[in-house]
């Protein structure tokens, strides 16, 4: 296991030391594989690791992808690992995911507040934050090529069979919490979603070796 960084946000680093990964099923560690083997060849060669996570609106899950996949990464002291997010179409970026992620500990600051809000998500005082908004896939603020796509819902997954500029294709889909919007449920189910992902992606990264 790499080496593992200390100066998380003391609220968010207490949350990934009660992680499990032997909560997650044989079936999906293969499907987490893909990745992993990414970054591990990407680690040997000493090369940089840009990973863009792509949702249908760039909304929920690709967002969440994007702040856990580069908190597990610094976690970890994985070097050089640059995570973007991006959809089909551009929309926001849903409040409840900024509150999601602000209840897990990140620090998170509304940098506009237009229709398309742009957020700093801060998951240590002293490193960059993680610069949230809705964008499509090929947005200028996303990269262009050597990269991997991950594909982190089934509509996107289905409708892009082809995304340009992506070393690699990988589909990692996840449950929409939007299907628990404006119920009891919609904090629970977000916070279930975000977790999930955080544990699949401390699995990913817990295995990449210098």
């Amino acid at each position: 296991m790499p080496l593992i960084q200390t100066d998380l946000f003391p609220e968010l680093e207490a949350l990934i030391g009660k992680l499990r990964i032997n909560s997650i099923s044989a079936e999906r560690m293969a499907i987490l594989q893909p990745l992993a083997d990414f970054i591990q060849l990407k680690v040997a060669n000493r090369q940089e690791i840009r990973i863009n996570f792509i949702c249908t609106h760039n909304s929920r899950r690709s967002h969440l992808s994007q702040v856990w996949a580069q908190t597990m990464a610094y976690y970890f002291t994985i070097p050089q690992v640059f995570c973007y997010s991006g959809g089909t179409e551009a929309t926001a970026l849903f409040p409840m995911v900024a509150e999601t992620l602000q209840n897990a500990g990140f620090k998170i600051n509304a940098i506009s507040s237009n229709t398309n809000p742009v957020y700093s998500i801060k998951y240590a005082e002293n490193e960059h934050p993680v610069i949230a908004f809705s964008k499509k896939l090929d947005d200028a603020f996303n990269p262009k090529s050597a990269f991997a796509a991950v594909m982190t819902c089934s509509q996107a997954d289905e409708g892009c069979p082809f995304i340009s500029g992506a070393e690699k294709r990988i589909p990692i889909t996840y449950d929409d919490p939007k299907a628990f919007d404006n119920t009891p449920l919609q904090a629970e189910k977000y916070r279930e979603r975000s977790l999930q992902i955080a544990n699949e992606l401390f699995y990913v990264f817990s295995q990449i070796s210098a």
